[in-house]
């Protein structure tokens, strides 16, 4: 799911890097107009940085819709991946803990509470041999800290 969001994303960050070039020179031909304009009509340096700040908006999201590359829709990987992250986090910890969340069939659900308890009591590896206990020496945690930001920050 959000691997073509991923790829999504950079398109979109690439489109917005190229429009960078473009937009410089708007605002500095935006700025020349505007400072002429102000002279003629006599406006103050806020009536026209007003007026600057405001056509040059009005021209950078008329570029974006050009190009269908609003900044706002790069996000939408972050929109996915939070859900996601979330409800798989809840997955595993109710996996670990036992919890099931309804009563309807209760012989099936003990007995998968045992079962997966018993795997996860006895399917640890390296320092780690129970998954149900905490990791004392928080290499773990650490670790996927880390790597975690190491992947924001690449």
């Amino acid at each position: 799911v959000t691997l073509p969001l991923a790829a999504h994303q950079c398109r979109l960050l690439a489109q917005l890097e190229n429009l960078k070039p473009e937009i410089k020179n708007l605002a500095e031909r935006l700025r020349y107009e505007v400072s002429v304009r102000g002279k003629q009509l006599g406006w103050s340096e806020k009536v026209a940085s007003f007026h600057y700040k405001k056509n040059l908006r009005r021209i950078i999201t008329e570029l974006y819709i050009r190009d269908n590359c609003h900044p706002f829709k790069a996000t939408l990987l972050v929109w996915v991946q939070v859900p996601m992250w979330v409800c798989v986090s809840l997955a595993l910890r109710n996996c670990s803990v036992g919890a099931t969340g309804s009563e309807d069939n209760a012989e099936f659900h003990v007995f998968f509470e045992l079962v997966v308890q018993e795997q996860f009591s006895a399917g640890g590896a390296l320092w780690f041999t129970d998954l149900t206990a905490p990791d004392s020496t928080w290499i773990l945690p650490v670790s996927l800290g880390l790597v975690n930001l190491l992947i924001v920050e690449v």
